[in-house]
């Protein structure tokens, strides 16, 4: 039975900074593809960043780039997501996902395109 549990959300001051984790267990992680989505109140789901199995490559929503990073730790079935110099409009409800591969270089920025979900970390930043 596959499972991403995330953690590491809170409340947060804008221009804060929070590290959230997502452990994957039940699949053999290193050849999954990561990804962190968000959905904040009354939005649809968006994609935040993602990272390609061998994490070679990394990709992020332009709205966070320069703020974030995606990281993942392939021995300890983790991937991570740095968050920094937080906004208001940051605050929403984090996910991670998994998506099988079959390159090492691939990642996605799509949600259709990730097999496993996480039940979600609330995020929130207060101005």
């Amino acid at each position: 039975q596959v499972q991403l549990v995330e953690s590491g959300g809170g409340l947060v001051q804008a221009g804060g900074s929070l590290r959230l984790s997502c452990a994957a267990s039940g699949l053999t992680f290193s050849i999954y593809a990561m990804g962190w989505f968000r959905q904040a109140p009354g939005k649809e789901r968006e994609f935040v960043a993602a990272i390609s199995r061998s994490a070679g490559n990394t990709y992020f929503a332009d709205s966070v780039k320069g703020r974030f990073t995606i990281s993942r730790d392939n021995a300890r079935n983790t991937v991570y997501l740095q968050m920094n110099s937080l906004k208001p409009e940051d605050t929403a409800v984090y996910y991670c996902a998994a998506q099988r591969t079959y390159a090492s270089g691939v990642y996605s920025a799509t949600e259709d395109e990730y097999h496993y979900w996480g039940q979600g970390t609330q995020v929130t930043v207060s101005s």
